[in-house]
């Protein structure tokens, strides 16, 4: 059994998870196209899939805060994977537009993606990852609802 320490706690255990999860994907997407992030990624998965999301709503869904992903939108726009278009019903609001050479990277990862994905979960079976996810989901509502 291992050792109760502040850090051999199963909340520990999830977090060393996600780091490692984001390091092979971070290597991975590396092979491929040398100029993006993970983040950066999911910026444009999630556009892609909803092109009038809001950024707030970007925010939440990548566990960032509106000032990060302002910056992320910024280097993505810088590295020519997104444009910004003028709402025309309010010229407070731009529109996030994917470039070209986005749509070409989300071609070129979405291999990577699933690739990831498989590694991971790579020896679970369908119940223990549809059990796994409900004791995750558990732990959110505990943490939400506290």
């Amino acid at each position: 059994m291992k050792k109760k320490t502040p850090t051999g706690t199963v909340l520990y255990t999830i977090e060393q998870t996600i780091k490692e999860y984001r390091k092979i994907c971070q290597k991975n997407i590396q092979k491929i196209v040398s100029d993006i992030t993970v983040d950066q990624c999911l910026v444009l998965i999630i556009l892609n899939d909803n092109s009038n999301i809001s950024q707030i709503e970007m925010a939440r869904l990548i566990f960032k805060d509106n000032a990060s992903v302002t910056r992320i939108i910024e280097l993505m726009v810088k590295k020519d994977y997104l444009l910004r278009e003028e709402n025309e019903l309010d010229k407070r609001k731009s529109k996030l537009v994917i470039t070209e050479k986005g749509l070409h990277t989300i071609d070129l990862l979405t291999p990577v993606f699933n690739l990831n994905r498989k590694t991971a979960l790579d020896g679970l079976s369908a119940e223990e990852i549809e059990q796994l996810d409900r004791i995750l989901h558990k732990i959110i509502l505990n943490c939400k609802t506290s």
